[in-house]
């Protein structure tokens, strides 16, 4: 279907590919993985043609349809969110809104001179988009629309009063409606909640065509597709298998490559003695000259390239008292939006408490509340004795100092701490040598996020409230953070669509909005995350198996 030979791709004197092959077939669903500039975007950009190789070929066939879905979408305003998602869904998108321009034009009174010809086009626009099943497409919209967490009032709102986030799930619908021969995914869980992810996981799963998609969430990729294809230091490698296979095949490819190397540079270092005793034997000629000449054919083996992953062993947090937390009868509305309505709920000290919920459900609103960032209507949140907090939200980003390096950054919060635990505390959220040097108005999003991370946790408060702390982070990151907070003796409350970070470290479970996500009555779950999956038999809210 698509196929890329011998292509050698470099940007000034970085090499992004060397004689990299790769194919991908019809039906096919593949993980596109490696670190970040790696080429995986620019892999993507050579499929749709708006970049390409220095050598070698990328084959496309001229009929395939290709949707992409990227991170930065183009400006939308001025239609509903169900017009803006049924624009992106190929011919039959360009005939729904042909036919709504001619029902306009046929009620202008302006344009009456022109009436028979409007007519007659409305005719045919009409004939075609019956036949192209066009009368089922607006349902259609409406179904991947509620799947990706959008109400019904808000499909039929203008697409330009939304938030960033929220218009990326408008541009994933559209690609989705088109239902092309591939999709083509960069990141696609990045903006979506748990319920919203799992929506996309049995789409996806039902999708005929190929697909071609990178993504941090190893559950996600695990679910989704069969095969792995790592790029790294300009070579593309595949796995049949999910991103579990891939982790394990690559640790297994490595053991043999470092035993391989050592064999060979056994090898290498006898052959080099005995052509260095016996250079000048006059006796031995023959056999020196014939030995340097095999050396010289021998292909070398390198060393398989590692990922540097530095482990953090984070400080121990001073103790809390017993009762970290108390809400009592608490209320909140937003106009005639009843959130809250006489909640209470006791959080103990070493609990680890994931709060989940559709949207509007109230998390992030039950997380303000509890560090005081916003009033409840009624009703209290009292914080225990001996408390020191730490709150991670995505506004947490807005702290950091733009003209400052990270480096700088971390020395301003830790003036007393030496240079070295300080680059390893970088190191452990990936940023290593040089990247340490970079300034922070220069980071992504994820940058700044694991940046503001480290900053929190390095002198841990005893009571953490996590508001989406995965959010952009990479799989390593990611473990990493699960790890070293699976030994942190404080409190945590969190919420995360990430379900590698609910199973490691939700040990109880507050469900909002209930089952049908309009309950307002709050359900406690006393065991762990992973029991209450089991319990349940779903892994969020609204969400059945």
């Amino acid at each position: 279907m698509i196929s890329f030979s011998n292509i050698h791709k470099q940007y000034g004197k970085q090499l992004i590919f060397v004689d990299a092959s790769f194919q991908l077939n019809p039906g096919e669903k593949v993980g596109l993985v490696g670190p970040n500039g790696s080429g995986k975007t620019t892999l993507f950009r050579m499929v749709v043609g708006e970049d390409a190789p220095d050598e070698g070929e990328v084959s496309v066939p001229r009929k395939l349809t290709i949707g992409y879905f990227r991170q930065d979408v183009e400006e939308m305003k001025g239609r509903s969110v169900l017009d803006q998602a049924i624009a992106g869904s190929g011919r039959l998108g360009d005939l729904h809104h042909e036919l709504a321009d001619l029902h306009r034009a046929m009620e202008d009174p302006a344009q009456s001179d022109g009436m028979d010809r409007i007519l007659g086009r409305f005719g045919e626009a009409q004939e075609q988009y019956e036949h192209l099943g066009g009368y089922t497409l607006e349902a259609q919209a409406r179904e991947v629309l509620h799947g990706l967490g959008f109400q019904d009032d808000q499909i039929d709102r203008d697409v330009g009063a939304l938030s960033g986030g929220w218009k990326m799930r408008v541009a994933l619908a559209r690609v989705l409606l088109g239902r092309p021969d591939v999709l083509l995914m960069d990141e696609p869980t990045n903006h979506l909640d748990i319920e919203s992810i799992i929506w996309l996981e049995q789409f996806l799963k039902s999708f005929q065509g190929a697909l071609l998609m990178t993504s941090h969430d190893r559950e996600f990729m695990n679910r989704t597709v069969s095969r792995i294809v790592e790029i790294d230091a300009g070579e593309i490698i595949a796995y049949s298998g999910d991103y579990d296979f891939y982790e394990r095949e690559r640790a297994i490819r490595e053991t043999n490559q470092q035993a391989a190397f050592a064999r060979q540079q056994s090898m290498l270092a006898k052959e080099r003695r005995f052509i260095e005793r016996f250079k000048t034997h006059a006796a031995k000629a023959a056999q020196v000259q014939s030995r340097i000449k095999a050396l010289d054919k021998i292909d070398k083996i390198e060393l398989p390239k590692k990922r540097q992953v530095v482990k953090f062993d984070f400080r121990v947090p001073p103790r809390s008292g017993d009762q970290v937390a108390v809400i009592e009868d608490l209320h909140k509305s937003y106009g005639s939006r009843v959130i809250y309505d006489g909640f209470s709920l006791t959080i103990r000290r070493g609990e680890r408490w994931a709060v989940m919920g559709r949207n509007g459900a109230g998390k992030t609103t039950l997380l303000k509340m509890i560090v005081g960032a916003s009033e409840p209507d009624a009703g209290s949140v009292r914080l225990g004795a001996s408390l020191t907090m730490g709150y991670f939200a995505q506004q947490s980003l807005d702290v950091l100092d733009p003209d400052l390096t990270i480096m700088d950054q971390l020395q301003n919060d830790f003036p007393q701490d030496g240079i070295g635990s300080l680059r390893t505390l970088a190191g452990a959220f990936q940023f290593s040598g040089d990247d340490v040097d970079k300034p922070i108005r220069a980071l992504s999003g994820g940058e700044k996020s694991r940046l503001a991370i480290a900053r929190m946790l390095y002198n841990p408060p005893n009571f953490l409230v996590l508001d989406e702390p995965t959010y952009h982070l990479d799989v390593v990151t990611k473990e990493m953070l699960v790890e070293g907070l699976k030994d942190f003796e404080g409190t945590i409350v969190f919420v995360s669509h990430d379900r590698m970070f609910l199973r490691g470290l939700g040990t109880r479970v507050l469900e909002l909005g209930g089952e049908s996500g309009t309950d307002r009555s709050p359900r406690v779950y006393p065991g762990s995350y992973v029991e209450y999956v089991q319990a349940m038999g779903h892994e969020a809210p609204g969400i059945y198996s």
